[in-house]
């Protein structure tokens, strides 16, 4: 699996996770789905993603997103 496909992974599991908790937990975890969306919107724009960055670190290949 490259960074690409880990990072939109990573992203889709959060997304899942907030909705999750924001549902059974605090309707205040909707705030993280908002964060995670802008994350999502900047790192279209500018082509800098920090999930990216820490998973570079951790040796996972990189794609072309990502590069």
């Amino acid at each position: 699996m490259n960074l690409d496909r880990t990072v939109t992974l990573f992203a889709g599991c959060m997304v899942l996770l907030s909705v999750i908790l924001t549902q059974f937990v605090s309707p205040y975890f909707l705030w993280f789905t908002v964060f995670i969306g802008a994350n999502l919107i900047q790192s279209s724009l500018t082509g800098f993603c920090p999930a990216a960055s820490i998973f570079r670190k951790f040796g996972i290949k990189t794609g072309c997103a990502f590069g």
